[in-house]
């Protein structure tokens, strides 16, 4: 692509994205694919020739779009608002431009400090099982980190925060580190009663481009229960071609890797890749899982919009309008608590416009089975009332079925110990129509959710 088609380039691609925010109301707010609905569509490897720009333009449609969540729909109401203007989208539009490399520290050297918090998380963990009289603090100050004596300076950083030791492993007159230099300075740190646990090889080092020799240094770490982490933040994207992938070279060995595609790949600053080989190890050495960060696919405001402000008090006072919901916190900018109280009421409900909810399929039913046990039923001058216990479980079933339909979407969190629903005012587009639609929507499968538990109730007496 030249100049001139840049210009002819830009200018479509400026009409689509003007279209897309300007249309964006009429997209399903979440999609409908299921993790890994890519992996077929794209090709196993580079192409040999490269496609038109319409062929990859028709790809934002076709391959794309059907797995995005459109965060700045006037229907997203989950999380938190992720600004975007016009203004700012020219901004993005220069800032790329100028490609200016403006850092003092990051990309693969965030990669080699998660790698190293994981790999110190799970060789504590497997010492405390081992030996229990050890405590972690007695642990820490025995570990011991390790990296060429041409890695860079970010690993050393790293070791810093993680607060742990680091030694320079030395290299040979490649400059490279090979497995006898490795094992030695192993061999003499244990015989002194610390514990190795991380080693960082290197795949074009930064003074001189020297790769750390892997099928050496491989065995060793697996042998010695090390984290072996690949820093190939430049070398990296040259592997994608054939002829430099003996270069890789015994990274089956490896725990974790990491290269920078911003460097040789054409793509912006910054754009750093990492894999990891176990990736239950690094989940669990950061697993703080507040529920509004919850999904049912993990395991297979900087700015104040006072319209936001506006709007979701609107939405609070349409809550508060029904007898069965409750606020569950103070609304104060822009985000409303709410749930379903743990109510009580007669069987006969006044409701509008069922949604048909379909008992055999979803899960949500079991649920509302679960909560019939718990209810009880009492008699008040003729009428049978129905006390519903189980609250949480039933705000539950509630949040499925609206994330189910995909009309809005809501996540959830916990307050002391209720379930509570989220409703975010997230894009600059929303308006008073949407919060309206938006309560109707849940209000109905509210109703729907309720009456569904009522024939339940009914059939089991």
């Amino acid at each position: 692509m030249d100049a001139a088609e840049f210009r002819k380039r830009g200018k479509e691609m400026v009409d689509y994205v003007a279209d897309y925010l300007e249309k964006i109301d009429k997209r399903q707010v979440f999609p409908d694919v299921e993790p890994g609905y890519l992996r077929p569509l794209i090709a196993d490897c580079a192409p040999q020739e490269p496609e038109s720009f319409e062929d990859v333009f028709k790809d934002i449609e076709k391959i794309i779009m059907p797995g995005v969540t459109h965060w700045h729909s006037p229907y997203f109401f989950a999380y938190f608002p992720a600004a975007s203007s016009f203004p700012a989208l020219l901004a993005d539009m220069l800032c790329g431009g100028i490609g200016c490399v403006g850092f003092s520290w990051g990309s693969a050297s965030e990669a080699t400090l998660i790698s190293l918090l994981a790999a110190r998380t799970k060789t504590i963990r497997r010492v405390q099982s081992e030996k229990p009289e050890l405590t972690e603090a007695e642990i820490m100050g025995r570990l011991v980190a390790y990296a060429s004596d041409q890695a860079h300076s970010s690993v050393e950083r790293a070791a810093l925060i993680g607060a742990v030791k680091i030694k320079n492993v030395p290299s040979d007159d490649t400059f490279s580190v090979c497995g006898s230099a490795l094992k030695k300075v192993l061999d003499e740190d244990k015989a002194a009663g610390l514990i190795p646990f991380f080693f960082c090889a290197t795949l074009g080092t930064t003074p001189c481009c020297s790769f750390d020799k892997l099928l050496e240094l491989g065995p060793i770490c697996n042998k010695e229960n090390i984290w072996m982490h690949i820093d190939a933040a430049y070398a990296g994207s040259a592997f994608i071609c054939p002829e430099f992938r003996h270069l890789l070279n015994g990274v089956e060995f490896a725990d974790s890797f990491n290269f920078n595609p911003h460097k040789w790949l054409l793509v912006n600053f910054d754009c750093s890749a990492m894999w990891v080989k176990k990736r239950s190890d690094l989940i669990g050495a950061f697993k703080l899982e507040p529920l509004y960060l919850q999904h049912h696919h993990q395991e297979s405001g900087l700015v104040t919009d006072y319209r936001h402000v506006r709007l979701s008090h609107q939405f609070e006072h349409l809550v508060l309008q029904d007898e069965r919901f409750e606020i569950c916190a103070e609304v104060v900018l822009g985000l409303v608590c709410f749930r379903l109280k743990e109510q009580s009421g007669e069987i006969e409900h006044s409701t509008t416009g069922f949604v048909t909810f379909d008992q055999t399929s979803s899960s949500s039913t079991s649920v509302l089975l679960s909560l019939m046990i718990q209810s009880k039923k009492l008699h008040l001058q003729g009428k049978t009332i129905l006390q519903y216990e189980g609250s949480n479980e039933l705000n539950e079933a509630l949040l499925k079925s609206i994330n189910e339909a995909k009309k809005i979407h809501l996540v959830p969190c916990h307050l002391r110990e209720k379930f509570v629903l989220r409703f975010a005012i997230c894009s600059r587009t929303v308006e008073s129509a949407h919060i309206n639609f938006a309560w109707q929507h849940i209000s109905q499968l509210a109703s729907d959710l309720l009456k569904t538990w009522e024939q339940n109730h009914h059939q089991q007496q």
